[in-house]
């Protein structure tokens, strides 16, 4: 017996999640979770619960792969074998090989990789509980795995899908619209715009797929925004108390010294006096003397 539901979206134009066609699933992000890794991001977007590390830049070995001029990005994605309904038999499979090249390459473009010739950056994103979509919500948390690492890069990434179904397109697809959709279209793009992952399962028309580009980067700038706001969390406070404490170092050091310059002109100044003052009543003991000889 089939899952299928009979209607998608209802009258009133809501998903069967409650969310309108435009809308993303919400999102959390927690950065910093794994100690030992360089870099790592913990992400839950709607029911996909990922978590990516990154470990690097470090020596490569065998040195045959080493890359002369630019250090090479690893990417791996895994689903657990206990992150679906049915169990999956555990370890590399062909998809998961695919998803792993095609999300690598989705970093090239912004990855900054002349900076450590000969290295290499592992990045692994591991799938702990899927619910459709989730190589787009593993490259969302790897970008911010990335960053927490301190990878020079030129911006982030942000990925997400758009799908048909019931004959309309719908942003970030849940589990029963990917399943029993008509079509599925993952895209991660850097935050100017560039699309550096574009797959597509199913049909769309030339138009469909261009409308269909246009809601996927309003998704994608949801989550950049999402991001952001996880980056800002993190560092932001750290660099708001080194600007004020840059801001009122130059107003708090020279007020001593100014006050000590005082302080020590008045002190010269009353030497001064006080030597004047010897001076002069040296002047009138000697003339008192003379005086008293003349008399």
């Amino acid at each position: 017996m089939s899952d299928k539901p009979e209607r998608f979206i209802d009258d009133e134009g809501l998903r069967l999640d409650g969310r309108r066609v435009d809308e993303i699933r919400p999102m959390k992000v927690e950065m910093g979770v794994l100690s030992r890794a360089d870099g790592s991001c913990y992400l839950e977007w709607g029911n996909n619960k990922v978590l990516a590390a990154v470990y690097g830049p470090r020596e490569l070995h065998p040195r045959r792969m080493q890359k002369p001029n630019e250090v090479l990005v690893r990417y791996k994605y895994n689903m657990a074998s206990f992150s679906v309904e049915d169990r999956i038999r555990p370890g590399p499979s062909r998809r998961s090989t695919e998803i792993s090249k095609v999300s690598g390459e989705a970093f090239e473009p912004v990855v900054m990789t002349q900076y450590y010739p000969g290295a290499v950056i592992d990045v692994f994103a591991e799938v702990l509980q899927a619910d459709a979509g989730t190589r787009t919500a593993a490259i969302n948390a790897a970008t911010l795995a990335l960053a927490d690492a301190g990878i020079p890069m030129k911006g982030l990434v942000s990925a997400c899908a758009v799908g048909k179904v019931d004959g309309q397109l719908v942003l970030d697809l849940n589990k029963p619209e990917d399943n029993y959709g008509q079509a599925d279209l993952p895209v991660a793009m850097t935050q100017d715009g560039e699309i550096t992952l574009l797959q597509m399962d199913g049909h769309l028309t030339p138009e469909e797929l261009e409308e269909g580009l246009e809601m996927v980067k309003k998704g994608c700038q949801q989550i950049l925004e999402i991001q952001r706001e996880a980056l800002v969390s993190r560092y932001g406070n750290e660099d708001e108390e080194g600007e004020e404490a840059e801001e009122e170092s130059p107003e708090e050091v020279p007020e001593p010294e100014e006050e000590e310059d005082e302080e020590r002109d008045n002190s010269f100044d009353n030497e001064e006096s006080e030597a004047e003052n010897s001076d002069e009543n040296d002047v009138t003991e000697e003339d008192e003397g003379e005086e008293d000889e003349r008399q």
